[in-house]
């Protein structure tokens, strides 16, 4: 429960002087000051000082007593609770109550009265000077007498104040107060009772026979609004965003034409100071005096007029529509227009404003508002509207103007009706008057053979108001950068407020659905109201609506041609958005035919970012800078902050191409863009990607649209030109399509044996191939192959170009005898067609030793790997892309075959020569960037490469976007190296995110994304969730199966994958068929030596020595050493393996010797090759020491194990290492 309250004195009571000596004081006038809501007197105008001392600067002897000593100060207390006992009292009935006790209080009715009025005070005080100003009103005396009001952060729009109040009223309803909300609502009708109040009193303020002296104050700093009602702890819990506000803003506080002010103080410090010395204080006495100077003067004038004058001015109100009842928003432009269009805002000239947009934006709205508030501020000034649509227009709008204005001369049949009206409009005594001059569009009109504009007014006490499309107009009406409004798009509030004014709820489902709708219609108001009156005639939602919209250009336009309901449009202008900028349109046409081909070529485009050097060649500079600045000038397109490229509106480029459709031009454009940007487009390559990426977005929007061009093979040349754009981004499925749209066009142009068919057949079947769908793009090649054979000949370049890319795709396939084989035959042939030399036969070369790493012929590969490295440092030069292609490979089946120290060293000099040569970003510098990083991760170098695979992955992403292929493959490759380090949380992430990203790029079933499958279920296995591992496995593998085959090599792997998981969770029995099963299919596919077939074997050998079959197990890793000896060398890190793995199983069988001599020996090895740190390294000390602790040589043993402890706490987190030892040698 709160404290209880004293009980208020209401009424109006005398302070200065006290009513002790009124017989002695000589008083001429009274000062009565109101005090606003949730408060009362005196405790509204006193500051407490921090030693106690109250100071009230009404009563202080010092302060307002001192400035007006002549006057008697009074309070007036009313009931301005928002709660406790406050009644139910509307604001008319407080102003009666004051008027009543102001009566009742004067013994002279002539005396002048002076306000002052705080807060919600100053709404009750203009209610009571309306009441007074009411013909027969018993108070009419009080409003004769008044002679000056001040203002003290008056709410006249309500709506702040109304937000503090409320806030209390709530919290006074929660403890248990009696609360009124009836003065709330008060406040909050701000377009209902507060603003019809407010605009009726600035009609009597600025009348002729009263002529208020006004002054308003308003407050600069922001209030803490929960403190009355909360404690100050309690109330910092509260975002400031809603507990710090300023209560009464500039615009609420200040009423329009008349003077005001700032107080550097918050909302509750207005009416308070501190002493005489104060400079709020002086501000606010200052202008009591002058009207205290001034009381006598007015009240004389008032008392010259005639008793019966009316206090509304005379005026002339000549605007052709009603009121917008669903006008919104557009509050910013509205208050910078009536700062401007008052003829009392500059008295020393006619002022010029114009609204320039874009057709649609909402301008005639606007000037119809400012119309309405001007009137409602100021009823003294005229407010004429005149169409400027065309001459006829524009002289029946000057005809009536004059007839209102009593024009002599009218009706003579030789009257300039336009220089008669302006010649009247031009004098002073026909008063205060705005001329609003909607839809000045045509400059021709209004400054050519029209001349329209030489019929202007002008006065000293007028001001004229234009509407206009297009800057050209706004630069020869001569109107400076002040007098410019330009409103944009609508703000999103706004928009949403004006689409579903009337829709029911049902048909706005969701926020989601109606923002992408506006976003859609770009937030333009004439969309918006066509879109809500279709949908409130059909009673579709705002999903479906946006649904159609988005279905076809075709649709969207019917949409858009609609006609709607508008008692605001002039009859013979059309309304919808498809058909509104016709006329701007043709004006252009007319006015530049550079400007009109621009539009019309810039329709079949998108919207954003069009360079300027895509358009249509023009005579010079000047020229297209002329054409341009014209389209801008209309608001069809704005420049970007760069300057060399445009962006077009939406539905401008929409209507543009519909009036083309309509006047059977579209078909002849098209053509005509189709021809340029095939003149413009480049063959795409990665040093001219700056050129073609600009291009990108248009090409795309032209070969995706529905028009026909009868210029196929400028057509087909572009479908070429941006399929193999799309291939180099990543986008194979886009890329593919096109393809074979250029193929069905050039085989329909030049027959299917041309060598440009060939040529798409040739992409279309390397894109297939990047998308996994390697059988068809082996078929394509066999056919392109096929038919080059016949027409060209066996020997032929391109012939043999066709047998290297069929051989490429027979080794994705799996197929490595026979693309070696194939390989083998180009070779040959190239060497005798080229000679040996030449930089195609050294592509066979390097192809040729790329499927025979693949079949694990590694000293073969290397040899040729090295021959076609030297070859092409002869031929073509260190610093040649192929020559660094060479390295690369090289070094990369030097990885392959263990030889880490000469590959990280090879990769170095590759990077270093690309970075020098090409450029950090570029493509084939990322590439190197990987392979370097994937050596360091083999050589245990595990933060040196997963910095680089963090830089090159950025890098990649930067350059080739978020989803490319590359770019999910770096991914793919950091995630690896991060399991491999342990951090298995981060490696489970991003390979799930690379999965996800695989699956929307490439699909399902692509062999990346199945690798992605495979690798996030080897880092669950590291996690022990060996039940998701396994299921992740067994997808995977029915999967390749189906897309790949049973015996391609990924299948394989595939396979070895599922039957290692099984073996971790003790499936001992399926895991072992499954090993005998991969290894029978390795033996017959890749031979019974290839470095997979012998991982089979190792595998087999591990999960026989965990079933317990010793002998069996040591008898294969016996064959699998010894054939990895021969095949890979003595020091491969598989050959390692092998040893370690033989040297557990002779330990489990208790050969010890044996063991802790091959120990001994894979440890030696391990620190020669790897380093003394190298996990693997560390994997073999450990092992020796268990086996010398089984043979109780403690003390060597113990030694070992704190030597590699030791080594593992420099090198990793030792919760890292122990996962890394369940992983290295299995």
């Amino acid at each position: 429960m709160s404290a209880p309250r004293s009980r208020q004195r209401l009424g109006l009571h005398q302070i200065v002087p006290s009513p002790d000596s009124v017989a002695g004081h000589t008083t001429i006038e009274s000062i009565i000051a109101i005090h606003g809501l949730g408060t009362e007197s005196p405790r509204t105008w006193e500051f407490k000082r921090s030693e106690g001392r109250v100071v009230n600067w009404l009563a202080d002897e010092d302060m307002l007593p001192a400035t007006v000593p002549e006057a008697r100060i009074f309070t007036y207390d009313w009931n301005a609770n928002y709660f406790q006992d406050a009644p139910v009292q509307t604001l008319l009935s407080h102003a009666d109550t004051l008027l009543a006790h102001i009566a009742e209080t004067r013994d002279v009715k002539s005396r002048p009265i002076i306000f002052i009025a705080s807060c919600f005070g100053g709404l009750v005080l203009i209610e009571a000077i309306n009441r007074a100003g009411q013909e027969g009103s018993p108070y009419r005396h009080v409003l004769l007498s008044t002679v000056g009001i001040v203002f003290l952060a008056t709410p006249f729009n309500g709506a702040d104040a109304s937000r503090e109040a409320r806030w209390q009223v709530v919290v006074g309803g929660i403890m248990g107060e009696d609360t009124s909300t009836e003065l709330i609502k008060d406040l909050e009708r701000k377009h209902d009772l507060v603003h019809r109040r407010v605009q009726k009193f600035t009609e009597i303020a600025n009348a002729d026979a009263i002529r208020l002296h006004l002054y308003c104050f308003f407050e600069t700093k922001k209030t803490e609004i929960l403190r009355r009602v909360f404690p100050s702890n309690w109330a910092r819990r509260f975002s400031t965003r809603f507990t710090h506000k300023i209560l009464v803003t500039e615009s609420s506080a200040c009423l329009l034409g008349f003077p005001s002010l700032p107080l550097d103080v918050t909302h509750s410090g207005m009416n308070k100071f501190d002493g005489p010395g104060n400079s709020r204080y002086k501000l606010v006495k200052d202008q009591i005096r002058r009207m205290a100077n001034d009381a006598w003067t007015a009240l004389n004038r008032r008392q010259s007029c005639k008793s019966d004058q009316s206090l509304a001015p005379r005026q002339h109100w000549m605007v052709p529509f009603e009121r917008n009842e669903g006008f919104v928003g557009r509050e910013d432009v509205l208050r910078l227009l009536l700062d401007r269009i008052s003829p009392s805002a500059n008295k020393d000239a006619c002022q010029r404003t114009v609204i320039q947009g874009l057709g649609g934006i909402g301008k005639t709205q606007i000037a119809l508002e400012v119309a309405f508030r001007l009137r409602d501020a100021d009823p003294s000034c005229s407010v004429f509207w005149v169409p400027a649509v065309d001459a006829t227009t524009f002289e029946n709008a000057y005809r009536d103007i004059g007839q209102q204005l009593r024009v002599a001369g009218l009706d003579d049949d030789k009257a300039d009706v336009k220089a008669l009206v302006q010649a009247a409009m031009s004098r002073e005594d026909t008063g205060q008057w705005l001329l609003i001059i909607d839809n000045a569009d045509d400059p021709e009109l209004m400054f050519g053979s029209g001349a329209l504009a030489q019929y202007l007014p002008c006065s000293t006490k007028g001001s004229i108001l234009f509407t206009t499309r297009t800057r050209e107009v706004t630069n020869q009406l001569d109107i400076y950068a002040a007098g410019i409004i330009e409103p944009t798009k609508m703000k999103r509030e706004e928009a949403r407020e004006m689409l579903q004014a009337r829709l029911r709820e049902d048909q706005v489902p969701d926020r989601a659905s109606t923002d992408s709708l506006l976003d859609f219609l770009d937030d333009l108001p004439l969309a918006i109201r066509q879109a809500s009156a279709y949908m409130f005639k059909t009673g579709i939602s705002t999903a479906r609506y946006l649904e159609y919209c988005l279905s076809s250009d075709a649709t969207l336009v019917k949409l858009l041609s609609r006609e709607f309901e508008d008692r605001s449009r002039y009859d013979r202008i059309k309304n919808p958005v498809a058909t509104t900028w016709l006329i701007s349109f043709e004006h252009i046409s007319r006015d530049s035919r550079r400007a009109g081909e621009y539009l019309e070529f810039m329709c079949f485009l998108a919207e954003r970012d069009i360079p300027i050097s895509l358009l249509p060649a023009a005579s010079d500079e000047i020229e297209t800078e002329e054409a341009v600045g014209m389209l801008e000038a209309y608001g069809f397109v704005t420049r970007r902050e760069e300057g060399e490229s445009l962006d077009m509106h939406r539905l401008v480029r929409l209507a543009m191409w519909n009036w083309l459709r309509e006047e059977g031009q579209a078909r002849q454009r098209y053509c005509g863009v189709v021809q340029r940007l095939d003149e413009v487009f480049p063959f795409p390559k990665h040093e001219n990607r700056e050129i073609w990426m600009r291009y990108m977005a248009h090409a795309q929007r032209v070969v995706e649209s529905d028009e026909e061009c009868k210029d196929e093979e400028a057509m087909s040349g572009l479908l070429f030109n941006v399929a193999e754009a799309l291939s180099m981004q990543g986008r194979y499925e886009g890329a593919a399509k096109l393809y074979r749209e250029t193929l069905e066009a050039r085989e329909e142009i030049f027959g299917k044996e041309d060598l440009s068919i060939l040529d798409s057949m040739n992409n279309l079947a390397s894109v297939l191939g990047n998308m996994g769908e390697y059988k068809e793009a082996e078929k394509i090649y066999r056919e392109t192959l096929e038919v080059k054979e016949k027409v060209l000949g066996k020997e032929h370049p391109s012939t043999l170009d066709s047998m290297n890319n069929l051989a490429i795709a027979l080794r994705n396939i799996g197929k490595y005898e026979e693309a070696e084989k194939m390989h083998r035959e180009t070779l040959e042939a190239r060497e005798k067609v080229l000679r040996k030399e030449h930089p195609s036969t050294l592509s066979s070369m390097n192809n040729l030793a790329s499927v025979l790493g693949n079949m694990g012929e590694y000293e073969e590969a290397e040899k040729m790997y090295r021959e076609t490295l030297e070859a092409r440092e002869k031929m073509l030069g260190k610093g040649h892309l192929d020559t660094l292609d060479s390295m690369n490979n090289l070094a990369n089946v030097l990885r392959k075959i263990g030889k880490y120290e000469e590959a990280e060293k090879m990769h170095r000099e590759t990077l270093e020569v690309k970075e020098k040569v090409l450029g950090k970003e570029h493509p084939s510098t990322l590439d190197s960037m990987n392979n370097l990083a994937l050596v360091l991760d083999n050589m245990g170098e595990y933060e040196e490469a997963e910095k680089m695979h963090r830089e090159e992955w950025k890098l990649t992403e930067k350059v080739l976007g978020k989803e490319h292929p590359s770019t999910l493959d770096s991914m793919n490759n950091l995630a690896n190296v991060l399991g491999n380090m342990g951090e298995y949380e981060e490696a489970e992430k991003m390979h799930r995110e690379t999965l996800e990203a695989r699956e929307k790029v490439l699909g399902k079933e692509h062999p990346s994304t199945l690798d992605s499958m495979n690798n996030l279920a080897s880092v669950l296995g590291n996690m022990g969730e060996y039940k998701e591992a396994e299921k992740m496995y067994r997808e995977t593998l029915e999967l390749k199966e189906k897309v790949l085959g049973k015996e391609h090599p990924s299948t394989l792997d595939s396979m070895n994958n599922l039957a290692f998981v099984l073996g971790k969770i003790r499936k001992y029995e399926e895991a072992e068929k499954i090993h005998r099963e991969t290894l029978e299919v390795k033996e017959k596919v890749l031979g019974k030596e290839h470095p997979s077939t012998l991982d089979s074997m190792n595998n087999l050998a591990n999960v026989l020595g965990n079933m317990g079959e010793y002998e069996e197990a040591k008898k294969m890793h016996r064959e699998t050493l010894e054939a990895r000896e021969k095949v890979l060398g003595k020091e491969h890190p598989d050959t390692l393996s092998s040893i370690n793995n033989l040297a557990l199983v002779l330990g489990n069988m208790g050969e010890y010797e044996e063991a802790e001599k091959m120990h001994r020996e894979t440890l030696e090895v391990k620190e020669k090759v790897l380093g003394k740190e190298h996990p693997s390294t560390l994997i073999s000390m450990n092992n020796l020491a268990n086996v010398l602790g089984n043979m109780s040589e403690y003390e060597e043993a113990e030694k070992m194990h704190r030597e590699e402890w030791k080594l593992k706490q420099e090198v990793f987190m030792t919760n890292s290492m122990d996962r890394q030892r369940q992983n290295f040698d299995s």
